[in-house]
């Protein structure tokens, strides 16, 4: 139980942390992010996102050019060839094991 406890506030941190990063702009920004210059800043309640690149991974929803994490993501990538070590293939992405 307690590496559990462990595993999940690690993956919170992650998930936290991700959401706390500028993004380049494509269009207009998704939901929750604020345009500044070329980028989309995340607001306090962002969830973490990624440029769209066909149709969003698994436990990821859509927002203009972007997919956004939801509750159930992990996080991802964008693939090319083989996703690396650690890592599952969602469609054009590698989304991060749990």
């Amino acid at each position: 139980m307690k590496r559990m406890s462990v595993t999940a506030m690690t993956l919170l941190l992650a998930t936290s942390a991700m959401a706390q990063q500028p993004i380049l702009k494509n269009g207009s920004c998704p939901s929750g992010y604020n345009s500044s210059g070329n980028y989309c800043v995340p607001g306090s309640h962002a969830h973490p996102a990624i440029e769209k690149n066909g149709s969003c991974p698994s436990g990821y929803n859509s927002s203009g050019a972007y997919c956004l994490m939801g509750s159930s993501g992990h996080p991802a990538i964008h693939k090319s060839g083989s996703c690396p070590s650690g890592y599952n293939s969602s469609g054009n992405y590698c989304l991060k094991s749990h």
